[in-house]
């Protein structure tokens, strides 16, 4: 493994701020295959440093015991964000920036704007693929999922599958993804997928075991790896949602949501799946229900919504596509 330290500056109270690739080259000659893991571009997004610990633990113990394997080369960035990541943030502090809204062409100057764009360049030059990690917000809990825009899932689709992540959620293109690594990564030819899971300021271990298979099956399907490793098992195919094919409910009142259902069951349309109370009048203003049948793969956390609040995604069961 080697360690190569990409940016160093300091930050406005003087701390020193680096951000560090780990790479693990191929055995032999030129690599088959070179594929990058990114998290952390948002600092209160733990899932992924934890997903990135799991790969570098593993990768390391078989760079060590069968160098053989890597037939192609593999970097991992867990902590692209330091200056988040250190005071457990989404937005860059003291300037906040979102460094996920500052990828690809920029005209800014700023640090947080030279950091973006150092990062980026690397992962531009030093991958053939890559992975893209996020949780979701403090507002939403998500069932492990890779987002696709629609204009690029015939390329993609077929690489979400040989992660076997739980949902593969292709949806429209939104002017909020134009800056994002993800979008700019795609739009010049370097296929990305991008990870949501979870919540954030939070670690499930079991649902980043799952990931880590998961990733460990890509990593092998891209000709990175010879083989699986001991103990990876086999995994159930993913779930593709489409457009269309996706039904939330949004909150009709201000108030508690009060959530009556698990994230990940199947729901029925019109089951009762939480209320939105008033806790100074001592009433329920609504009874929240499923938008259709199917499974439930976003719930709400934080309580307090307002009118509009999205409080549950559902991936409708419809008839299979031919």
């Amino acid at each position: 493994m080697k360690t190569q330290t990409l940016f160093s500056r300091n930050s406005p109270l003087g701390a020193p701020l680096k951000v560090i690739r780990q790479t693990f080259s191929a055995h032999q000659g030129k690599p088959a295959r070179r594929l990058s893991f990114v998290s952390g571009l948002h600092g209160d997004e733990m899932e992924g440093l934890y997903l990135c610990h799991r790969l570098i633990q593993a990768l390391r113990r078989i760079k060590d015991t069968r160098p053989e394997e890597f037939l192609g080369e593999v970097h991992v960035y867990p902590a692209a964000n330091p200056a988040a990541l250190n005071h457990g943030t989404r937005l860059w502090p003291f300037y906040g920036s979102d460094m996920n809204r500052m990828m690809g062409p920029h005209p800014g100057k700023s640090l947080p704007v030279q950091l973006a764009q150092e990062v980026f360049d690397d992962i531009q030059e030093h991958s053939d693929m890559a992975v893209d990690i996020h949780a979701s917000n403090l507002h939403l809990n998500e069932l492990p999922q890779i987002r696709i825009i629609e204009e690029f899932g015939e390329e993609l689709l077929p690489l979400a599958r040989q992660t076997h992540t739980g949902i593969i959620w292709i949806h429209p293109m939104a002017g909020v993804f134009e800056s994002t690594l993800g979008y700019n990564l795609n739009k010049l030819g370097i296929p990305t997928l991008v990870i949501e899971t979870g919540i954030c300021l939070r670690i499930e271990p079991e649902t980043v075991d799952r990931l880590f298979q998961g990733m460990m099956h890509l990593l092998v399907e891209q000709g990175v790896l010879a083989s699986l490793p001991e103990g990876i098992p086999a995994l159930p195919a993913s779930r593709v949602v489409y457009p269309g094919e996706v039904a939330q409910a949004c909150a009709k009142h201000s108030g508690l949501f009060i959530s009556r259902a698990h994230l990940g069951q199947p729901v029925g349309e019109d089951q009762i799946i939480g209320q939105v109370v008033d806790p100074v009048a001592g009433v329920v203003l609504e009874q929240v229900t499923a938008p259709g049948t199917g499974l439930l793969f976003t719930l709400r956390e934080q309580p307090v919504v307002h009118a509009g609040a999205l409080l549950a995604r559902v991936a409708r069961d419809l008839e299979p596509r031919p």
